[in-house]
């Protein structure tokens, strides 16, 4: 008679129930966008009510998309934007995922705007908790700032080389970036936003196969916050 190792398939099966739901989403990968406040500058824009945040990179979002360069929004108008399912999770939100939108506010409207037009697209993997808790758990991930400064690249004004600033964040995360900039009130391009894409998991960076329009000149201004 053939027997079974009930040990084993208690460890095996749930690893390969995990890796099927990672690969059989309505979506290819997660785009991790994080965002140099320093920019804001020149814009109208407020500090959160919780006071002016670190000078370092904070959240923008997880954002599912098509590896054609399309991305899904708005997926489920039934499943709003519930802080009550997050209160453990807002203390550190605060810190990493500031908003600057004025007038001066809480975040809880920038939150919502990312759940309910991103985070509804990824429900079938993780629920309004768990995708809050995977961004901040990638955020934990990387650290821009000290990959850029280890390169002699500071936030103080200077213009630095956009392939010198891939390359150091490369060097110090170990995947390509995408960036993205804005243009300052002289027409300069300004350091606005890091990409980096994520397995569908929500947990796993990953090589991106495509990348937004970053809108960069050459030379790029990493401007003081």
């Amino acid at each position: 008679m053939k027997t079974y190792d009930f040990a084993m398939v208690k460890i095996l099966v749930p690893v390969s129930y995990l890796s099927v739901l990672c690969v059989s989403q309505d979506f290819d990968f997660f785009y991790f966008v994080q965002q140099w406040p320093g920019d804001t500058k020149k814009k109208s824009c407020c500090y959160p009510k919780s006071g002016k945040p670190a000078a370092d990179f904070g959240v923008h979002g997880l954002w599912p998309n098509f590896n054609n360069g399309s991305y899904p929004s708005d997926c489920d108008p039934n499943n709003p934007y519930d802080q009550s399912q997050i209160l453990d999770l807002i203390g550190c939100m605060e810190e990493e995922w500031p908003t600057f939108s004025c007038p001066s506010n809480n975040g809880t409207k920038f939150w919502a705007h990312e759940w309910n037009k991103h985070g509804t697209c990824s429900k079938s993997v993780l629920d309004q908790h768990d995708y809050f808790q995977a961004t901040l758990n990638l955020k934990k991930k990387v650290d821009l700032l000290q990959a850029l400064q280890t390169a002699g690249i500071e936030p103080n004004g200077t213009f630095y080389k956009l392939d010198n600033i891939g390359e150091a964040i490369k060097n110090g995360i170990g995947y390509t970036p995408g960036i993205t900039c804005n243009g300052d009130a002289s027409g300069h391009s300004q350091l606005h936003e890091i990409y980096f894409c994520v397995d569908t998991c929500g947990s796993n960076f990953i090589e991106c196969s495509l990348f937004p329009n970053g809108r960069c000149s050459s030379e790029v201004e990493f401007p003081s916050f």
